[in-house]
């Protein structure tokens, strides 16, 4: 069987490892892939975005289906593109999408559906959209509504700072089209987790929990990223609140999509803030999201190609089983190149330690230079995921073998679960 991956990062890697974790002789192609992917499978130098080369590519080589991994190519209309041309796809509509590429329409469903999310409203124009953020008062949070890379969202501590944050979205195009409406949100305090599930539009697999580091700090400081590590399971999502993720949550986003015309299959990703009324969506995002793909699927035991595959084929997924874990815990440490998440220099040559047992190295940021050499492509440059039994075991795995990576101005945190484990140590 053959199964082609759309895209080049280490969420992809994950993917295809996964993958060929399941079934060794499968026939893995990626596009564009990374040298990563590479090495496990076939890559094509083919755009994300560019629609009917993939296809083209799908139908020659009779791949089982299409899985596509970042959100450009969904906005962009492949799933429907390939779905009117006979292709099985793993992936959201166009339509559908717009659950994560806007955060308008993903709000105003929310808020309708009656499903749990903080209050906002949407503006184009600085006075409105000062006023709004004064009338709320801080911390009031400011979004962009489009796509931006998981950089768009700005936790203002002050109205001066609020101020900020509206002007560089709205007049100082900081985001660009993404950022030329803004919202104004409320502000939710509590602790955030990230919940993937497998759909057909209607069923869900829910996955377990994962946490995402944003900061570029190590104690969670500095700049916003797209993430600088995750860590799984996560022990404040008990059996309690995964239920009502899926109840509260999933189940009512898919109604309303599917009322909407805009029936979504594929992964939803909900990320979830754990209020003391209970958990409250951040935001949504159209597929797996990265690191914590890098984090979840290492724990996943049981297959991810069937229940891909039958959603892919617009089959139902109601009688699939659960899906079954690994015991112990999942780290990933991403390392990061000089001056990221700004400015980033490309072309430093990496030098890679030497595997380890219990250790993945996915590739991010990666190409091969005109001599073969391993650069630097990217400001997330790789994903190091250790399991191990315990997370403190898993944590200092992952941070020890990031170490070991080298290439010039090179940056990583050494402390992600850190939450977890205060936890831990809090009730020993």
């Amino acid at each position: 069987m053959k199964v082609l991956v759309v895209g080049g990062g280490a969420r992809e890697h994950a993917l295809g490892w996964k993958l060929l974790a399941d079934d060794p002789k499968l026939e893995l192609i990626s596009a564009p892939g990374n040298p990563g992917l590479a090495e496990i499978g076939r890559v094509e130098a083919i755009a994300p975005t560019d629609i009917a080369a993939l296809a083209a590519l799908a139908r020659r080589e009779e791949v089982a289906f299409t899985i596509v991994g970042p959100e450009g190519p969904l906005d962009a209309g492949l799933v429907d593109h390939f779905r009117t041309s006979g292709l099985a796809v793993f992936g959201p509509s166009k339509a559908a999408a717009r659950i994560e590429t806007s955060k308008r329409f993903a709000k105003e469903l929310m808020l309708a559906a009656g499903v749990p999310t903080a209050s906002a409203r949407t503006f184009t124009t600085v006075a409105a959209a000062n006023a709004e953020a004064e009338r709320l008062g801080a911390p009031v949070v400011i979004k962009a509504s489009g796509l931006a890379a998981g950089k768009g969202v700005i936790v203002a501590t002050s109205i001066s700072e609020a101020r900020d944050a509206i002007a560089s979205m709205l007049e100082g195009n900081v985001f660009g089209e993404a950022g030329h409406e803004v919202l104004v949100e409320e502000f939710m305090s509590g602790e955030e987790i990230s919940v993937f599930a497998l759909t057909d539009g209607t069923h869900v697999l829910p996955m377990i929990a994962a946490q995402d580091h944003k900061r570029i700090g190590e104690g969670d400081t500095g700049l916003n990223t797209g993430g600088m590590g995750a860590y799984a399971p996560v022990s404040i999502e008990t059996d309690a609140i995964a239920a009502q993720a899926v109840e509260q949550v999933f189940l009512p986003t898919l109604k309303a999509l599917r009322a909407a015309g805009s029936t979504f299959t594929g992964l939803l990703y909900a990320g979830l803030m754990l209020t003391r009324d209970g958990p409250k969506v951040v935001e949504f995002n159209c597929r797996f999201g990265d690191p914590e793909t890098e984090t979840i699927l290492p724990l996943m035991a049981s297959g991810l190609i069937e229940p891909m595959r039958a959603i892919a084929n617009g089959d139902s997924i109601a009688g699939a089983a659960p899906i079954s874990w690994r015991k112990g815990a999942a780290v990933t440490t991403v390392v990061a190149a000089e001056g990221y998440p700004g400015a980033v220099r490309a072309g430093d040559v990496i030098t890679l330690p030497p595997e380890e047992h219990d250790v993945i190295v996915f590739h991010a940021g990666t190409k091969r230079n005109a001599a073969g050499e391993l650069v630097t492509a990217g400001g997330r440059v790789l994903a190091v995921t250790a399991l191990a039994d315990t997370l403190a075991s898993a944590q200092k795995l992952s941070a020890a073998h990031a170490a070991r990576v080298h290439f010039a101005g090179r940056q990583y945190r050494r402390d992600i679960g850190w939450r977890e484990l205060a936890r831990q140590f809090d009730g020993a």
